[in-house]
């Protein structure tokens, strides 16, 4: 199929940044479709690239990599221009080709995310007390609440003096009467006016209707690649609420951030062979003990934006099936099977619910009280950073893989067992 989509199937962190940068590498237009740069995308880049080493992105998409790709940032997106523009100057000085209005392309209808947001994504955290979310104050939330109370600033707003005036004029107000309440450290309107136009002359060339760009790739038969933030389970709809991000991290918010319509589309959910998760909220499979120290230190679980160490569990084949559900996944990737040489292999294959009985779906209420029903394996001891073949896998492994497909009801195209580029197994 000419679009495919890269989900996350969990709560993020799961590989989708090696996985899109493999596939992008036969596309035409890697495209992000929601978030910001609270999340990123960590690559491996091999000598042949400028700036060889780990790579991580934040808002520009995977695909820069590739000299071929249009890298698109969609209008589901909601973006901070100054980490953008640093992002670009990064990326420029390791040697890579980032050209607005060539390469990279964003959409005028993208939210914009002030330092202003910054502030009261902090400060609502703080109010929360014991009932903290766990955002990264990166002001995401806010941004997507003024999107949706319709007083939000868009990227096109920045190439455009008088409507970044009005628009500035009104959210200056809003904020500082919040921030008045309390008693912090009031917005200047003229130094944000200026730099708000200064930065978007800078990204002037770039910003333009992706969404037309988009549909006129579709129409001339060019391979697109959807690329998702976080994961299913941090899905403002579908997610495990309240504990979840402020955007559409499923398949749903595909067409909407991208202006593409619904269409027949390839949708590949990627998954860890163990499960993570940053910030807080219900977690059914966490481990509180050594073998989650150790598959810590093991899978290096620290996230690419905050450096905040995650939080580690078993394989949970329950939350798998509902985001495989949600999303339209038919397919896997199995990612980080290699990080679980020498531990036993452990899966929930059901919940046990607090009135005694067992469920195979996962509720939507009192997630923290079910208990994991879990079926253990034989682990394996064999180093498999190098295997390229899945028939060369040990045969504990293979049976995990096997185990996973036949819980989930989802093939298992894809095995990465390390991070560079080129340590995958295709079956």
């Amino acid at each position: 199929m000419p679009t495919t989509c890269v989900i996350g199937i969990l709560w993020g962190d799961e590989g989708k940044g090696k996985v899109i940068d493999y596939l992008a590498a036969e596309t035409d237009f890697v495209v992000r479709f929601g978030g910001g740069h609270n999340a990123g995308h960590t690559l491996v880049l091999p000598p042949a690239i400028a700036g060889e080493g780990k790579l991580v992105l934040h808002l520009v998409p995977s695909g820069i990599v590739h000299a071929h790709a249009v890298n698109v940032i969609g209008n589901g997106v909601v973006v901070d221009p100054i980490h953008l523009c640093d992002e670009i100057e990064k990326l420029q000085k390791r040697g890579l080709r980032v050209e607005l209005g060539d390469n990279l392309l964003v959409s005028e209808r993208a939210h914009v995310i002030l330092g202003a947001h910054q502030r009261q994504d902090q400060l609502a955290e703080q109010s929360r007390g014991s009932g903290r979310i766990g955002t990264t104050g990166r002001g995401i939330g806010p941004a997507y609440s003024d999107r949706c109370s319709r007083i939000g600033m868009r990227v096109g707003d920045l190439v455009r003096p008088e409507a970044l005036r009005k628009v500035l004029t009104a959210l200056v107000e809003q904020k500082n009467a919040l921030f008045a309440q309390a008693g912090i450290d009031l917005l200047d309107f003229d130094s944000m006016y200026a730099e708000l136009i200064a930065v978007g002359e800078k990204l002037r060339p770039g910003i333009v209707d992706a969404g037309l760009a988009l549909r006129r790739a579709q129409s001339a038969g060019k391979r697109i690649l959807l690329e998702g933030a976080q994961g299913c389970l941090l899905d403002l709809e579908h997610g495990t609420y309240p504990f979840v991000t402020s955007s559409h991290s499923s398949t749903g918010g595909a067409f909407s951030g991208t202006g593409l319509p619904p269409h027949e589309m390839r949708t590949i959910g990627i998954v860890k062979a163990y499960a993570t998760r940053v910030g807080e909220g219900p977690f059914p499979t966490e481990l509180h003990d050594d073998t989650a120290e150790r598959l810590r230190a093991a899978g290096k679980e620290y996230g690419s934006t905050t450096g905040r160490p995650r939080r580690i569990g078993w394989f949970d084949t329950v939350a798998v099936r509902y985001s495989g559900g949600i999303s339209g996944a038919k397919e896997l990737v199995l990612t980080s099977l290699d990080v679980l040489q020498g531990f036993p292999l452990k899966m929930a294959t059901a919940y046990r619910l607090a009135d005694g009985t067992e469920t195979l779906d996962m509720p939507a209420f009192d997630l923290e009280t079910v208990e994991p029903q879990f079926v253990e394996m034989p682990g394996f001891d064999e180093n498999i950073c190098d295997v390229r073949d899945f028939d060369e896998l040990p045969q504990n492994a293979k049976n995990y893989v096997a185990a996973i497909e036949e819980q989930t009801g989802m093939r298992i195209s894809t095995v990465s067992v390390g991070p560079g580029r080129d340590q995958v197994i295709q079956r």
